[in-house]
This record gives C-alpha cells, sequence and structure tokens, in this order.
C-alpha cells in the first residue's frame, strides 16, 4: 500500500500515539493504514441516510485522500479511535460542577470517562459557594472551588487519555465569585493545579468599571448577595501581573462569548474546552477538524477552488463524526445531536504566507487572514445548508440564532473553530493553526521524555536557492530560533522568515481578531512574548483584544514556566543538544502554552 509523505518526527508521533498496536505494545497499522480506517468508520454514517454502497465507498476514498495528501486532518480523538471499540471521536467537551459534594464529584467521575477516551474538558467553578461559606449539613466551612480544583488536577495526573495522551482541563471563574483573587493567584506557585489552563470569565461591565475606576461587586453564588466591594483596576491590575508572570489566567470575555451563542433559548455558556477556542454548552461536546493551508497554494496563488472542494468535504466528514462516535454520557450524546456542533479551521497559515512572500506582521497578511476565513466559513456554512436539506437542520434550530436571521436549514449550530493543532500539524508537517514561526528552528516537547528538533523547511529552500545556506548557518540558527540579527542573511528574506518573538505584540491580536471575524465559535491564538516583554504589554495586549472583539486572550512570556511547549536551542533538561533532523519535510510554527500539543 501506498504510504503517506511524513516527515521524521511525524512518524515518529504517529508510532507513539496513533497507530494501533497489539496487546504486547507492537505497532500493527501503517499511517496509510490509520487514515483508511478512520475514513472507512466516518463515511460508513452515510448508509444511515440511505446512501448506496458504491457512493459510500466514494466518499470513504475521498476522506482517505483527504487525510492522506495531509490536506485536512480531524482531531485526535478521531484518529486514535475511529473504528476502534473505544469510538469516541470529539476532543472538546464541558462539564458542569454543581454546588454540592455528590455533585462535584459526578464532574470528577465524568471528568475520568473522558480523559480516559481520548478528550479534554472545560469547566466553570462559578457556581460553588467561596471559602468559608456555611455548609448547613455539616455546620462547617465550605472550602471554596480552588481546593476543590485540586481533585480535578490529581484526578487527571492518574488518567492517562487513551492509555495515550495526559488529560488537559479549562477552569473558569466569573469575574463576580467572592474567591477571585485567590484564583487569580492560583498558580503563581509553580506546580499547582498543572492539568488546568485558567482563565477568569469577564464581562462588559467589569471592562467599564475598570475604564471608570469603579468597583468590582463580589456576589455568592449560593445567596446570590453582594458580600464585597473592591477596586475593579485593582483585580485587572493583578490579572495582568500574573499573566505576565506565569501565564495565567487568561480572559474569557464572557458576554461576547454569548452574543454569539446560537442557541441561547436552550442555555447561556459559562465554559470553553481546554485550549479556549470551544465555547460549549455544560454537557456538550464538538469535533474539530483543520485545513491545511500550507496545501491550498499553487504557482504562488491560493487556489481557491481546492479550497472550496476541501472545505465541502471536510464539513461532510465532521457531520459525520457526530453520528459515529460513541459518547461517554447519554446526557453529552443528547446535547451533541440536539445542536450538532462542529469546528473546521485551518492551520499552516505561516506556511501559506511564506510561500506567498507575505510577512506575518503586515497589513497584507492580516488581509490575507480574512479573506481566508471569511471564504471558509461562508463555503462551510453553504456545506452546512446542503446537508440539512438533505438530512435535516438540528434538532434545536428552531429558536436558534439561524432561525431569528432567516436561514430555513442548518445542520449544524456552529461549523467554524481555529484551534491550536499541537500534533495534527506535526503530523500535517505544517504551522500549528494561525500561529506565526515559533522560531526557523526549535525544540518541541511533544509527549513524555520525547523532545524534537525542527528546522523550517521554506527557509531551508529559500537559503539553498539564494546561496547563503550552510550547515554551520543552520546549526547557528537553531541556537537563535530568530534570523533578524544574523548579517549573512538577506534583509528581504529576514523581513518575510519572521517569528513569533519579532512580531510585535499588537500583531498577534489583530491576526487573530480578523479570523474571529469568521468564525462561529473562538481562535486558540497565544500572544507569545520575549521574556523581556513587560507588565505594561501584557495589558496593552488585553485591552486591544477587548477593543477588537476577540472572545478570549492568551498571553506566553518566554520562560516564565520551568517546563514550556517549544525551546529555542537546548534545553536544560537535555544536556546535549538535539541532533538537527535535516528539513526535507520539516516545519516550524507552534504556541507554547501547556496544553497546544493535545489538540
Amino acid at each position: 500500500m501506498e504510504e503517506p509523505k511524513l516527515s521524521i518526527n511525524a512518524v515518529k508521533v504517529l508510532e507513539r500515539r496513533y497507530l494501533l498496536k497489539n496487546l504486547k505494545g507492537e505497532i500493527i497499522e501503517t499511517p496509510a493504514q490509520l487514515f483508511r480506517r478512520v475514513a472507512k468508520a466516518v463515511a460508513a454514517v452515510d448508509r444511515k441516510y440511505g446512501v448506496s454502497d458504491a457512493e459510500v465507498a466514494d466518499t470513504e476514498e475521498q476522506f482517505y485522500r483527504l487525510m492522506f495528501n495531509l490536506e485536512f486532518l480531524p482531531n485526535t480523538p478521531t484518529l486514535m479511535n475511529a473504528g476502534t471499540d473505544i469510538g469516541q471521536l470529539s476532543a472538546c467537551f464541558v462539564l458542569p460542577v454543581e454546588d454540592s459534594i455528590p455533585g462535584i464529584f459526578n464532574a470528577v467521575k465524568n471528568m475520568a470517562l473522558i480523559h480516559k477516551s481520548g478528550g479534554g474538558t472545560g469547566f466553570s467553578f462559578s457556581h460553588l459557594r467561596p471559602r468559608g461559606d456555611i455548609v448547613k449539613t455539616t455546620e462547617g466551612m465550605a472550602s471554596g472551588p480552588i481546593s476543590f480544583m485540586r481533585v480535578f488536577d490529581v484526578s487527571t495526573d492518574v488518567i492517562k487519555q487513551g492509555g495515550k495522551r495526559r488529560g488537559a482541563n479549562m477552569g473558569i471563574l466569573h469575574i463576580t465569585h467572592p474567591d477571585v483573587i485567590d484564583f487569580i493567584k492560583a498558580k503563581l506557585h509553580e506546580g499547582f493545579l498543572t492539568n488546568f489552563n485558567i482563565s477568569v470569565a469577564v464581562t462588559d461591565e467589569f471592562i467599564n468599571a475598570v475604564k471608570n475606576d469603579g468597583t468590582l461587586k463580589l456576589v455568592n453564588p449560593r445567596t446570590k448577595k453582594v458580600v464585597n466591594e473592591v477596586k475593579a483596576r485593582g483585580v485587572w491590575n493583578l490579572i495582568v501581573e500574573m499573566a505576565w508572570k506565569t501565564g495565567d489566567p487568561g480572559m474569557i470575555f464572557i458576554d461576547e462569548v454569548n452574543r454569539h451563542n446560537p442557541t441561547p433559548h436552550v442555555g447561556k455558556i459559562e465554559a470553553t474546552n481546554p485550549c479556549g477556542e470551544q465555547p460549549l454548552l455544560p454537557y456538550e461536546s464538538c469535533n474539530l477538524g483543520s485545513i491545511n493551508l500550507a496545501k491550498m497554494v499553487k504557482d504562488n496563488q491560493i487556489d481557491w477552488e481546492k479550497l472550496r472542494r476541501t472545505i465541502r468535504l471536510a464539513v461532510h466528514f465532521l457531520d459525520n463524526t457526530i453520528d459515529a462516535n460513541k459518547y461517554p454520557l447519554p446526557q453529552i450524546k443528547k446535547l451533541t445531536h440536539a445542536n450538532r456542533k462542529i469546528g473546521l479551521g485551518v492551520m499552516g497559515f505561516a506556511d501559506l504566507l511564506l510561500q506567498l512572500g507575505i510577512p506575518y506582521d503586515s497589513e497584507g497578511a492580516l488581509a490575507v487572514g480574512e479573506e481566508i476565513m471569511q471564504f471558509v466559513e461562508q463555503e462551510g456554512h453553504k456545506a452546512s445548508i446542503t446537508i440539512a436539506e438533505e438530512r435535516g437542520s438540528f434538532p434545536n434550530f428552531k429558536g436558534s440564532v439561524w432561525e431569528q436571521k432567516g436561514y430555513k436549514a442548518m445542520r449544524n449550530a456552529t461549523v467554524t473553530t481555529v484551534a491550536p493543532t499541537g500534533t495534527i500539524s506535526v503530523i500535517a508537517g505544517c504551522s500549528s493553526g494561525i500561529e506565526p514561526l515559533f522560531a526557523i528552528a526549535f525544540i518541541r516537547n511533544v509527549m513524555e521524555g520525547t523532545q524534537l528538533l525542527e528546522v523550517n523547511q521554506y527557509f531551508e529552500k529559500a537559503a539553498k536557492e539564494r546561496g547563503f545556506y550552510s550547515e554551520e548557518l543552520m546549526k547557528k540558527v537553531s541556537q537563535h530560533g530568530s534570523i533578524k540579527d544574523f548579517q549573512e542573511i538577506p534583509d528581504d528574506v529576514k523581513r518575510v522568515f519572521v517569528t513569533a518573538h519579532d512580531i510585535a505584540p499588537e500583531w498577534h491580536v489583530r491576526m487573530q481578531a480578523v479570523f474571529q471575524k469568521y468564525t462561529d465559535n473562538a481562535v486558540s491564538k497565544t500572544v507569545n512574548l520575549p521574556n523581556n516583554a513587560s507588565i505594561k504589554n501584557v495589558e496593552d495586549i488585553f485591552w486591544l483584544a477587548y477593543e477588537l472583539k476577540c472572545k478570549g486572550i492568551t498571553v506566553y512570556r518566554y520562560g516564565s514556566k520551568s517546563e514550556q511547549v517549544l525551546y529555542i536551542g537546548t534545553m536544560e533538561l537535555n544536556k546535549t543538544a538535539p541532533k538537527i533532523v535535516k528539513a526535507d519535510s520539516e516545519y516550524a510554527g507552534g504556541c507554547p502554552t501547556p496544553y497546544c500539543p493535545w489538540s
């Protein structure tokens, strides 16, 4: 059987995590067989809708070719579990946490089931009574949401997802919760809540109070009474400072999220998946998949027709996964089928810009990003409508925003999401999500005990074509990541091959905003900052993100955690410099937040 053209790093990742193994731990399938297994399981759903065997076989082949050619890949659980006994295909889940011991530990149990099957979980802990509040049943004092988050964190530690990857969580607390100050400072002690990304759900009212030097009322969620009033500016400053120090918390602009909630008649959104790009209702899940934009370039131009075909096929694929899925909980199956949310996004955006010769931090790049995502959303919606006309709209369509806007049919409550695409971009050999290059060469912590050094293929190609390539230069670049100070490299090359740390922070936020403009769900984008970035830099980023109508924002100052996903140069943890891998099909890209490789 013909095998796909994969990088050395992609093969390593597939062997470690994705390819099926027998009871002895021996690999029993090839990458091509993996793609065939997934295509077969997902295409088989068509039979449920009266499609002939011949048409199912044709669709299977189209799905297979889409993945084989690395033009589109679904989220990790689909690749791991489709066509297997586990059969759980979703990456993103949100679970409710009720204010009672049974409710809390039921959520812990449900989280464990989801992690075991390969999914990641998000929680709002905003309904839990604050620390020191009364517990009538025992006449004792409540320990508060942060102490209970530790239970979730430790449980995550001991559950390895599907035996293949660690669990990941998003913990969210509403800005008005009495314990919000402690929550904001929770990551100050490194090693605490290591399996959580945390974000504060901030409201328009809070933002306005910060602007007007007003106060923030803290409300006990049990009694609904105001228990304290603090200066809003002080809380804002603390969020900014902690984000600068530790990378946490991020901010979720919860009012903006709910302004775009497609099913407000079903419920209010309070939480997201672990990387923040998928707002979901309690007990809801979503299947994600990403188009590799690096494969959508022909003769130095975007191949719009190929992109259109890929979008249509990808929407069909993702909608089928909802029916093919084996859900870990009946409540999740019920709500997921009722809303049929999918999240089609992109990866390889930085690679596309390199092929077009456009610097990431330029008006030209913003224009390309906006044009591409508008196209993905428009064509994705058209595909969803077409499927709805054949198979019916999502059951909660009546009363939804889609019906209010005058749509006659829509298969999926949401269609588009921009995810971080950590390990699936390794498999595809492209840059992660819509991130700029993290470095021209860097070390990636992919899994426990596995470190991969990657050199950008487009840079090596340019270096050879322009005559400045040498092994010595590649090694030198691998120690610096950026090439901005290399005198031996032409200025025009340096201008195009900018890295995440070369780019002024506002370009990161502006890029997130243009993609968010045409994304139903949200956009995962890390604003990477150099180690010497100031607290004022972080504050400016947060303000800009809010003003540009992003749904959330995350910053990461290089080196602010002792462990991170991507490194430039030699790691302290590994005294021997990794061998440089030839960049025949290598790439560089990514976002160094703790859980990007999880997606």
